[in-house]
């Protein structure tokens, strides 16, 4: 048993160097300069004050660029999000926004009703969907805009850097996202492409949308950004991973919050992409390692390796392509953070249900999901 856990455990630590060669690539590649500025039209769909909201929205008013719209929607005009826009739109006259009341979204996904919206009187080509938990600096446009320069890029969508309330759970999970999520983005760009898109800010062309049929097609999927990606991808289009980084802001969840926050991305992963679900089991060493060395404690060694290689991605993702401060302080977290993620993973493969803003949804196989009544 010791044996087909260490050559599990190898498999592990071979998916670490492949992290540590992908970041290096991914950190050799720029835009050109900015040189044109496509005019740029960001939507972004609204539900209640979310913690940080005025910051956060505050960024996008201030953009260091010369052509673009905001456009906010939300689901009824008396959502206290909006009073909070109408108080920016004073203080910054010469930003050009709007804002669409949806009323109750007919599609499963609510967030993906609001884009549709939005895209509909948008009067730009080139879009950035960002949600409302997200805070950006004010070259953000500009970068983007740049990367659009090449004419065969259809999608890109921007790696995030996690930002934790102040909840332990929320700490924990930041961390998370931070070594761990963007490492499996790294390596599937560098072996495969990217054939994917990620929330929390995707940018495309309205000609990229179009060519996959629309948000329309898009309703019913839970992960939405994924499809949004994968298809763009098999359109022949081209996708990137951004080189512009965004904050992503968690807020502080307690225990219950944060577990069926984490159950509902596990099984949606699940659902979305099964092979490579059960292929997560590969990107977090160090639990592999501790089975290793309780099966049989003459592998200490395997520990020590392993856990040396974990910190050198950690510092590798969280560190030198998200300048994530909360990995150097609160490093001694992520073991623990590893075992959790590692429990999580496995609880993903039972159950098809989630609750979302206080519904109860079910997830059929193809990752797309119904109220359940």
């Amino acid at each position: 048993m010791a044996i087909a856990v260490a050559l599990l455990l190898t498999g592990s630590l071979v998916y670490c160097v492949l992290v540590l060669r992908a970041v290096r690539q991914y950190l050799r590649v720029r835009p050109a300069p900015l040189r044109i500025y496509e005019p740029i039209s960001i939507l972004k769909p609204l539900h209640g004050l979310d913690e940080g909201l005025e910051e956060n929205l505050r960024a996008c008013f201030e953009q260091d660029y010369i052509a673009f719209e905001i456009l906010f929607a939300a689901r009824d005009a008396s959502d206290p999000a909006l009073a909070l826009v109408e108080t920016l739109r004073a203080e910054y006259p010469n930003v050009e926004i709007r804002v669409i009341v949806t009323g109750e979204p007919p599609y499963p996904n609510a967030k993906v009703y609001s884009l549709d919206k939005m895209l509909a009187v948008a009067r730009n080509n080139l879009l950035v969907m960002s949600d409302s938990d997200v805070r950006v600096t004010k070259d953000m446009l500009r970068v983007i805009a740049a990367e659009f320069q090449d004419p065969k890029l259809g999608v890109a969508t921007c790696p995030y850097r996690a930002i934790s309330g102040a909840s332990l759970w929320s700490e924990l999970e930041a961390i998370g996202m931070n070594t761990e999520f963007l490492s499996g983005l790294l390596v599937a760009r560098m072996l495969e492409g990217v054939k994917f898109a990620v929330g929390p800010t995707i940018a495309a062309r309205r000609s990229a949308l179009e060519a996959i049929g629309g948000f329309e097609t898009l309703q019913a999927y839970l992960a939405e950004d994924f499809v949004m990606g994968n298809r763009a991808a098999e359109a022949g289009l081209g996708v990137i991973l951004s080189s512009y980084v965004v904050e992503h802001r968690i807020g502080s969840q307690g225990f219950a919050a944060n577990m069926r926050h984490r159950l509902r991305w596990a099984r949606s992963t699940r659902r979305s992409r099964p092979a490579g679900y059960v292929g997560q089991f590969f990107t977090n060493p160090f639990p592999i390692a501790l089975l290793l060395v309780a099966v049989n404690s003459a592998w200490w060694p395997m520990l020590l390796v392993t856990l040396l290689l974990r910190f050198a991605i950690a510092w590798a993702c969280g560190v030198q392509v998200l300048r994530c401060k909360l990995t150097v302080r609160f490093w001694i977290l992520l073991l623990v953070q590893d075992v959790a993620s590692f429990v999580f993973w496995a609880a993903g493969f039972f159950g098809n249900t989630i609750l979302w803003r206080g519904r109860k949804y079910y997830l059929r196989k193809d990752g797309r999901f119904e109220l359940i009544s």
